[in-house]
């Protein structure tokens, strides 16, 4: 399991790289030698792997951004389309409470997913590699365990004001299932009832059996 300093290192060198995409970026190009950068207009340059912005997942009403950014203060725009929030919680979960406690007070767009169903828990198990809640994903940084610390500095790091921008009347919508439903696995179809066996012959008189 990583440490602490490790784990916030990663998230340093991860988001920071993303940081410094430009305020109005619309393709992510990759050139024959590797190299990422962003720019507002479509290249040109033959060789060149383009893909757009939304394309490659920034925005994704389903991962913690909103469908419609415009709706948003201009200060949560940018953090919302690059590094949308999901909060992973569970029922009767004090830690989970705190968690989503703190991303209101901050006033972070999140989506709430719940882990119910044996689904649900496959679901927690492939996005962060444990069956942990709290959890939480930034952008493609997922954080195990509630450590307000690490929380606050990622979303630090992602750009989100540290006071909340988000109008009074802002509303967060209820949680929803990690996994969507209908990928509960099938239960195992009942076995046959074998008939009944046919009745034995009287050999006689039993000995002496004890049970």
């Amino acid at each position: 399991m990583m440490h602490r300093p490790a784990l916030r290192a990663a998230l340093l060198v991860a988001l920071a790289a993303t940081a410094a995409w430009p305020a109005l970026a619309q393709y992510k190009v990759i050139g024959p030698d590797g190299r990422v950068t962003y720019t507002d207009r479509p290249p040109t340059a033959a060789g060149n792997r383009v893909l757009s912005i939304r394309q490659s997942g920034a925005v994704s009403a389903t991962d913690g951004a909103p469908a419609n950014l415009a709706s948003l203060p201009q200060a949560l725009r940018q953090p919302v389309a690059r590094f949308p929030v999901t909060l992973i919680t569970a029922a009767d979960c004090a830690p989970c409470d705190s968690a989503r406690q703190m991303l209101q007070r901050r006033g972070v767009p999140y989506s709430e997913r719940s882990v119910v169903s044996d689904a649900d828990q496959q679901a927690l198990q492939q996005l962060s590699g444990a069956l942990t809640v709290p959890s939480v994903r930034i952008g493609s940084q997922v954080l195990r365990g509630w450590l307000e610390s690490d929380w606050l500095s990622t979303l630090d790091l992602a750009g989100y004001p540290a006071s909340s921008a988000l109008p009074p009347s802002w509303r967060w919508a209820a949680a929803s299932p990690l996994a969507p439903r209908g990928a509960e696995p099938a239960a195992p179809a009942a076995a046959p009832t074998p008939p009944p066996p046919p009745p034995a012959e009287n050999p006689g008189p039993t000995p002496n059996i004890r049970f």
